[in-house]
């Protein structure tokens, strides 16, 4: 083995001199290569999921994506952590605000109450199912913590979710939504932070920033606390946002070194897999960036800057401490690290302690860390042609992409006119176009024929709102105009549309989930020089899938079934030769039907730009569709039997219910 490689029996030998600028760098380009991705990779993820979080509205909440993802950080193996901050209902900390009769609120009151966390006592409300949620104690009304996700579970229990601590976790445990509450002041248990924050670290522009945004109330109380169910947690998160925001690239090096160690060597032991979380990591590094000049934080410096953070977490665990970043009177550490799951963890912790910088090579994700290496400047172009793999590769923005939100807030589309920085206008530009998506598929149209103005009206407004989904990648958008076409009977557009969207699936595009190969180097290698940015190439290079939403006006009859009430996620290769052969049934081209049925074959025979199992499995369920248009009822049998053997999860895969009409 060579420098930096690991075996089952531990470290081998390296010499203990080896903390030097050279294996600080070499070890930061590694981590931007392997892990993290570069510093424009990291401010690309927040900016697409600041704009994602922008362009996303519904009358009832506000969605904010947090955790890592929300950070600009994807680990391996992390969850998407969405925030609905409700807009009805409003938690007053202070003064009492302007006063509406449609709004719930809600005061504090922190008697009694660990500090970080508060109950909530019910002012005012005139909606029942607030009422539902709130517990008497002492003749007050109290809103429950554990009332409220009760009742969220109850209204999506159909869909398989299930509570996980403040969070509402989906059917496959991909996401998890924090139904939370907001207060617009800043609360006096954190007021002492302002002052604090005075430093150098962070500015007065982000204090002020963070004040002005006010707090979060999160539904978990203390635990084993008598009062738990009516306890709720104060939320830092968009504060810690904006903290992390301000991190040199080194400061979230060493934040996802820390996490690394935590996930990978710590949490194996079974006694210390629960004692440590990512929060507490972060707390460190705040307390540690405010003792810290930025200068110091730097690529040549990251083991030094790691080290003084782990031997901070360390110090902590020995002595029972970690206090809250705002309110230090809050030890997070209380009745948590203490007795023997204290000294078990002190072990762990002082045994790696001890190999130094050294113990993350425990980790199988640094294992092959070989100094030597990495210890030369990376080509921009390499680093680049990450970074867009990066992206393609990330299962969290494939599943924030694939949420679909009631309708799309036309006041922040103005936004667009207004930005200055190109690539802030090439991110809403491709989120309006992803938003414009599921608005057409609302919108009414008038059909076959317009009859008077108002249908005339409808249709234009449909493709209008259609062409704008053009942007976000280089096919999908084309084929729902395509689809407009056809559920128009306008086949003859549509024909010529697919076979425009048919002539970009060439084999140079990318898709989500796949893995760059040699070629997708050189061909990215000539466009890094062209400064093209990774937003602006998922428009002219990405193949996303089509969606049809339930009850999509834009769905082809063909795919309607009784008794199903689900959405359709399609490749959009298949799509493509799908509607193709539905246009020249309907014009009686048999010959041309013919060709797209076995064009359609063949794209699915070689899985062409399709990421996973699920997308194959839709594939042969449209096979069956048309094979069954064709009065060919064993072949559509057999296509729908091969759907459900590779996906066989009945509530997502219509094949189980096509079955019955083959028989």
């Amino acid at each position: 083995m060579g420098n930096g490689s690991i075996n089952v029996f531990g470290i081998t030998a390296i010499t203990r001199n080896l903390i030097t600028p050279n294996i600080s760098l070499a070890l930061y380009n590694y981590l931007c290569h392997n892990i993290v991705g570069t510093e424009e990779h990291v401010k690309t993820i927040r900016l697409m999921n600041t704009v994602r979080d922008n362009c996303s509205y519904d009358k009832s909440f506000t969605c904010i994506t947090s955790g890592s993802y929300g950070e600009g950080l994807e680990m391996r193996g992390s969850d998407l952590d969405i925030m609905q901050v409700i807009k009805y209902i409003k938690v007053n900390a202070d003064k009492q605000p302007d006063f509406d009769t449609s709004i719930t609120y809600l005061s504090m009151d922190t008697d009694d109450v660990k500090p970080g966390f508060t109950q909530l006592r019910l002012e005012y409300s005139r909606a029942q199912f607030i009422l539902t949620c709130c517990e008497d104690h002492n003749g007050k009304h109290y809103f429950s913590s554990a009332l409220w996700k009760e009742n969220i579970l109850l209204d999506g229990e159909d869909r398989g979710q299930t509570i996980h601590g403040p969070c509402i976790t989906d059917k496959t445990g991909d996401i998890d939504f924090a139904v939370s509450l907001h207060c617009k002041t800043w609360i006096s248990s954190a007021v002492n932070w302002i002052r604090r924050s005075s430093s150098s670290w962070p500015s007065h522009n982000v204090t002020q920033s963070i004040i002005q945004h006010g707090v979060l109330f999160v539904p978990i109380g203390v635990k084993g606390s008598p009062k738990e169910d009516i306890e709720w947690r104060v939320s830092f998160s968009v504060a810690e946002k904006l903290l992390i925001n301000t991190f040199t690239h080194t400061q979230l090096m060493c934040y996802v070194l820390l996490k690394i160690i935590l996930k990978d060597v710590i949490a194996n032991d079974y006694e210390c897999k629960d004692l440590l979380c990512s929060y507490f990591l972060k707390t460190i590094i705040f307390w540690i960036s405010e003792e810290l000049p930025s200068s110091v934080w730097k690529p040549d410096n990251l083991i030094p800057c790691f080290m003084r953070c782990f031997s901070r977490l360390v110090y902590c665990v020995e002595h029972s401490v970690c206090l809250h970043y705002f309110i230090p009177e809050n030890n997070m550490f209380e009745n948590k690290i203490e007795g023997r799951a204290r000294d078990v963890l002190l072990k762990k912790l002082n045994t790696l302690h001890s190999y130094g910088w050294r113990c993350i090579l425990f980790s199988d994700q640094i294992s092959n860390f070989d100094v030597a290496m990495w210890n030369f400047p990376i080509e921009p172009f390499t680093l680049y042609v990450h970074d867009v793999e990066k992206i393609v590769q990330s299962s969290n923005l494939y599943i924030a992409n694939s949420l679909s939100y009631s309708e799309l807030d036309i006041l922040n589309t103005g936004l667009l006119h207004h930005c200055h920085h190109f690539s802030l206008k090439q991110i809403y530009a491709y989120y309006i176009s992803q938003s414009c998506s599921i608005l057409a598929q609302r919108l009414p149209f008038a059909g076959a024929t317009i009859n008077n103005k108002n249908q005339y009206k409808q249709y234009k407004s449909c493709l209008s709102t259609l062409l704008t989904n053009v942007y976000h990648d280089a096919v999908s958008g084309w084929l729902m105009v395509a689809s407009f076409f056809y559920k128009t009977k306008q086949y003859r557009k549509a024909l010529h549309i697919i076979r425009y969207s048919v002539s970009k699936c060439t084999f140079e595009k990318l898709f989500f989930g796949m893995t760059l190969s040699d070629n997708y180097y050189q061909l990215l290698k000539l466009l890094s020089f062209n400064n093209k940015s990774v937003v602006y190439l998922l428009k002219i290079m990405l193949i996303d899938f089509i969606r049809f939403n339930v009850n999509s006006t834009l769905t082809p009859d063909e795919l309607l079934m009784e008794g199903w009430n689900d959405q359709y996620f399609i490749p959009s290769t298949v799509y493509a030769y799908f509607l193709s052969v539905l246009c020249h049934y309907h014009l009686n081209n048999f010959r041309h039907c013919q060709d797209s049925m076995q064009d359609l074959k063949l794209v699915i025979e070689e899985r062409y730009l399709m990421p996973d199992l699920k997308w194959i499995a839709e594939a042969y369920t449209l096979l069956g569709i048309a094979l069954q248009l064709f009065g060919d009822k064993e072949s559509a049998r057999q296509a729908f039997l091969q759907s459900l053997a590779i996906f066989p999860d009945k509530s997502y895969n219509s094949a189980t219910r096509r079955l019955l009409y083959c028989c």
